[in-house]
């Protein structure tokens, strides 16, 4: 298939991490037709005034822009690039997948073989790990993503598609939900969502060991999601339960164990303290028993495991005041969103940095 046949975006928002040049060379070296555009969306704070530390490859010198979008977050950035292309289909990146070596052709086939009822058509991620021992925690959080439904690593959407639901709802401010977001929308407005053959590549980053008490950050999106489609949304969008039900539990039990302590009922305190205190080693223990179990993941799992349920709870409380007057999604309003209601703002249409990317070595 030529690419005067397939006329496609690549959307790539980053924050000028060092894998985009890795997800560049390998998008400029796999076997197909190329992108007629590739939009890099620079989602740094504005009081960073650097230039991008990116290297374009001389394949995608002339097809490449920079598009800012002012640290407004992924949704955020992923309107930005895709408000900027004209092309009837938009692959989303992210700075940190590699495509593989034959990843245009293979993607040339899965848009090729969409109908016109499909509005989007995702790839599969893998996600390599180590052979020689057992993953860590973070390892097997990133492996996840292999297994995800409709995940933006790589997700090909139709802008007829993307048009009808006004993109990302932009207030996931997180790499979190706005895609399962996203295609709950899609589907709602009469789109069907495909898997294709193409294949990429997402390594797991390194981190610090307080990751995983960050990541609660995610149960405020669930709020959101939950307000927006409903209870069922996990079903919906094959999304896997958290735990949210025991972190409740065993943090009530540490507030308990606490308020006990000081009225002066030592039993009491003593009761909910040891539920705290088996809540808090179940979890620890479940984390280590499928880790490598060496000395560093162990104290990573006994310190993280006594953050993780106050964490989730306290932003989950948080979610749950903000998203307060959110109203159900709802696919008859999205020409007419609302701040609150179940639409979502279209792509801004506010004027965007923009610079074409020529000559680059």
């Amino acid at each position: 298939m030529s690419e005067t046949e397939l006329p496609y975006a690549v959307v790539i928002p980053t924050v000028g991490r060092p894998s985009l040049n890795v997800c560049l060379a390998a998008l400029a070296e796999s076997v197909g037709p190329l992108p007629r555009r590739v939009v890099i969306v620079d989602d740094r704070p504005l009081d960073d005034c650097n230039p991008l530390p990116v290297t374009v490859p001389t394949a995608l010198c002339e097809r490449v822009e920079i598009v800012a979008s002012c640290g407004n977050g992924p949704a955020g950035a992923r309107n930005a690039g895709w408000s900027a292309t004209t092309e009837p289909w938009i692959v989303f990146l992210d700075d940190d997948t590699l495509p593989s070596g034959n990843w245009a052709r293979e993607l040339a086939r899965d848009l090729s073989r969409a109908g016109p009822e499909v509005g989007g058509v995702q790839g599969h991620i893998r996600v390599p790990l180590p052979s020689h021992r057992a993953p860590t925690d973070w390892e097997r959080c990133t492996a996840s993503l292999a297994t995800a439904r409709w995940i933006t690593a790589d997700m090909a959407y139709r802008r007829q598609a993307l048009e009808a639901v006004g993109g990302f709802d932009e207030r996931f401010r997180r790499a979190f939900r706005e895609d399962s977001d996203l295609a709950l929308r899609v589907k709602d407005a009469g789109w069907t969502l495909v898997v294709g053959d193409r294949q990429t590549e997402h390594p797991v980053r390194r981190t610090d060991r307080w990751v995983s008490v960050r990541a609660q950050a995610g149960n405020a999106d669930d709020v959101l999601m939950t307000r927006l489609h409903g209870r069922g949304w996990w079903r919906r969008a094959g999304a896997r339960r958290g735990r949210l039900p025991v972190h409740l539990a065993v943090t009530g039990a540490a507030v308990a164990a606490a308020t006990c302590a000081v009225a002066r009922r030592p039993r009491a305190a003593g009761a909910c303290a040891a539920v705290w205190l088996a809540g808090t080693a179940e979890l620890a223990l479940t984390r280590i028993l499928r880790g490598p179990r060496n000395a560093r993941e162990v104290t990573d799992m006994l310190l993280t495991s006594a953050l993780i349920p106050p964490a989730a709870c306290g932003h989950w409380l948080r979610g749950w005041w903000r998203h307060r007057q959110v109203r159900p999604w709802k696919a008859c309003s999205v020409s007419e969103p609302t701040p609150t209601g179940g639409g979502v703002s279209r792509p801004s249409v506010r004027p965007v940095a923009r610079e074409r990317v020529r000559g680059w070595r």
